[in-house]
């Protein structure tokens, strides 16, 4: 009797999927080898590769990294950031994500406007979709150099607050591009839904999650319960129109702090967070390798070297402008942030599977789209390229590495 194959198993790139995981693992080592970001490594991996005539071909679109790739990397960065320094450093984390964002976009927005052209809601929504950062790149580098704690603490920290408000702003402004009119008296009730929707949602999945957790003591179940609290909360939150994003994010915070006072064993919590550090590292090596893949394909030689200039240097003065007079404001406080943390900021604010996902994501309406998109690969690839690869040599110069790991960095799961 001979089997049938369903055709969408059939079309399914399972061989390009092995070639991808084969990859990764060959890079991972390389890596470490040669004590590269290995984010950069499989970027430059996808691109070479995307020119051999066998390319394999794996698309690259917002619902895959939002609704697979994203809810794994925000969760597991998440369920690593441990409650007290994170709450110590919010005032500070949470103002650098909401007035950092908001300035950043605007130093984007306007700049993209004047000195290229383009209209206000297309300069906007790439202004706002480009102030995510995403510290893949950075976090290893800083685990490698021995960095303290408290500068990890603040780039990821502030990374995961700054991607939420990003994909708020994005969903208000590209509601409004959508519509086709001007902001009306209900985009400021949509913006907190969107936000505090998110969190809520979070926290209640987490802790329906942590109330089963806490009748077994199965690592296995644990672990599955703990991919439902990612998932669930992520895609609840994005069906109710809420932040999928900062759902996740606390969600992670929930299980990796409350999680630990006994709802997840202690048998089982090794377990969880090595399963965390693999989804993360499968995760990461899809979203590098398929940015590389896909860079190759854009077609960046139309965009014009004006275009191009100007976005990574008014992304790079967004940054400036951002983190500068924003650290300033607790200069004499217990949160004063020494100068050579803050160049690590501005130039660690790298941009990656967020922002791409966001560009893919807009509306058909905006007429620069596809500018846009070829634009934030762009910025994209130099920012891995050229942040990712010189951020070692920034943190040797301002004498950041090697420092007694004093403090709490990580959860009770890797002290």
């Amino acid at each position: 009797m001979r089997w049938a194959v369903s055709p969408s198993v059939a079309a399914f790139p399972f061989a390009s999927i092995g070639i991808l995981l084969i990859v990764a693992c060959l890079m991972a080592m390389v890596s470490r080898r040669f004590r590269l970001p290995y984010s950069v490594g499989l970027v430059a991996a996808g691109v070479g590769i995307a020119f051999l005539p066998t390319a394999p071909q794996i698309p690259l679109s917002r619902d895959l990294i939002f609704n697979v790739f994203l809810p794994p990397l925000v969760f597991e960065a998440a369920l690593q950031l441990d409650w007290k320094p994170f709450r110590r450093e919010l005032p500070l984390t949470l103002l650098l994500a909401l007035a950092g964002v908001a300035i950043a976009a605007a130093v984007v927005a306007a700049g993209m406007h004047w000195i290229i052209g383009w209209s206000w809601i297309g300069a906007a929504l790439f202004g706002v979709l480009i102030a995510a950062t995403d510290p893949v790149s950075v976090i290893a580098s800083f685990r490698e150099l021995k960095v303290e704690p408290r500068l990890s603490m603040l780039v990821e920290s502030e990374s995961l607050l700054n991607d939420g408000v990003a994909a708020v702003g994005f969903a208000v402004l590209a509601g409004i591009a959508s519509a086709g009119a001007g902001p009306s008296a209900a985009v400021v009730p949509a913006f907190l839904w969107t936000m505090l929707g998110g969190v809520l949602i979070g926290v209640l999945v987490a802790g329906a999650v942590l109330l089963v957790a806490g009748r077994t003591k199965d690592h296995l179940v644990e672990i599955t319960l703990t991919t439902i609290a990612a998932y669930a909360s992520f895609l609840t939150a994005e069906h109710v129109h809420a932040s999928g994003v900062l759902a996740c994010v606390a969600a992670g915070l929930v299980v990796g702090n409350v999680g630990w006072l006994g709802a997840i064993s202690d048998e089982g919590r090794e377990h969880v967070m090595s399963a965390w550090d693999y989804f993360a590292f499968l995760a990461n090596s899809f979203v590098f390798f398929l940015i590389g893949l896909h860079e190759a394909a854009q077609p960046i030689h139309q965009l014009g070297w004006k275009i191009g200039a100007s976005a990574i240097l008014l992304v790079l003065l967004g940054r400036i402008v951002a983190v500068y007079p924003l650290a300033a404001i607790f200069r004499s406080t217990r949160l004063a942030v020494p100068s050579a943390y803050q160049h690590v900021l501005v130039w660690g604010g790298l941009r990656g599977a967020l922002a791409l996902a966001l560009a893919l994501a807009l509306p058909p309406a905006v007429p620069e789209r596809l500018a846009i998109i070829v634009t934030a690969f762009l910025v994209v690839a130099f920012s891995i390229f050229v942040q990712g690869l010189t951020m070692p040599l920034l943190i040797r110069g301002f004498g950041l590495a090697g420092r007694p790991r004093e403090g709490v960095a990580a959860p009770p799961a890797h002290g």
